[in-house]
């Protein structure tokens, strides 16, 4: 009777690690080989031209390279090297996404500024009897990158055979903001249905510059709060290293014990609630 209820067993898990062994591959690839696919597309996205070969090797010495040398300043004690070589691992792994989003967003606001401007020449270039795209050469060659970058892209994709309309489709891909898809829907609707092109990038200049306005003000009023929100969270961390490196022996028992596992996994988990509720009460849409 025991040998058949652990064949039973046996079975009965043999079956479920099958049906779940697929679903786990493919989370285990995402969080793997995922955050290598996401960072090459972003920077394609940027014309930063990497492989993904690159990209493993650097993802590798960002996790591996942290890993060695945590466990290296904490010997002779092996476990709170191994843990927190392996928190800094996970971190060195996953940080390069956030990091390529917070750059990829910083170039997106860099367009948005330089939108007042490339806008502004393309409606004067207009008014003088210029096309849209001779509008655009114009800003190509006065206009730093990556509205550039981006308007040359649009040209040569023109100048192969893509339409002005699907050219700037791509470029509301690339560029995803709510600006750039204003001005791409504007110049594709008058586009087809005919209207005053320069007297609408004056509009759409004006909404920019107003809204830019209204997000500076709303940054400098919460940039306080955010700060301190940050040096809070930070605290819990900075004390840990303190004591640790201070005094030897007097964080063992969180490294070493049940009860100091339980107390990191809550502070960790308390630490992600705050910052989330950070970034919540402090984030405003304009």
């Amino acid at each position: 009777m025991a040998l058949f209820y652990s064949l039973f067993a046996g079975l009965a898990f043999f079956l479920m690690l099958y049906h779940y062994m697929q679903r786990f591959l493919d989370w285990f690839r995402f969080q793997s080989l995922g955050t290598r696919d996401y960072i090459v597309e972003i920077c394609g996205t940027m014309f930063i031209e990497v492989t993904p070969n690159q990209v493993l090797g650097y993802l590798i010495a960002c996790s591996a390279g942290p890993f060695v040398l945590s466990f290296l300043l904490f010997l002779p004690k092996v476990t709170p090297g191994l843990v927190v070589g392996t928190v800094l691992a996970v971190l060195g792994w996953k940080l390069p996404k956030p990091i390529m989003n917070m750059i990829y967003q910083a170039r997106i606001e860099r367009f948005n500024l330089q939108m007042v401007d490339g806008l502004g020449l393309m409606a004067n270039a207009m008014k003088s009897g210029l096309s849209v795209v001779q509008a655009m050469g114009i800003v190509v060659e006065q206009m730093p990158n990556p509205m550039s970058q981006e308007f040359n892209l649009v040209l040569a994709e023109n100048k192969v055979g893509v339409t002005v309309e699907e050219a700037f489709d791509n470029l509301a891909k690339r560029v995803k903001c709510e600006d750039v898809e204003m001005f791409v829907t504007a110049v594709n609707i008058l586009k087809e249905t005919g209207g005053n092109l320069a007297e609408t990038f004056d509009t759409i200049v004006y909404v920019i510059r107003e809204r830019l306005k209204v997000e500076n003000k709303i940054k400098s009023l919460t940039a306080q709060g955010y700060y301190q929100g940050m040096m809070l969270l930070m605290m819990p961390v900075l004390l840990g290293l303190y004591f640790t490196f201070s005094e030897p022996g007097f964080m063992d028992p969180m490294f070493e014990s049940p009860i100091g596992w339980g107390i990191m996994t809550a502070v960790f988990i308390l630490e992600v609630c705050a910052y989330v509720v950070i970034n919540k009460v402090i984030t405003v849409d304009v």
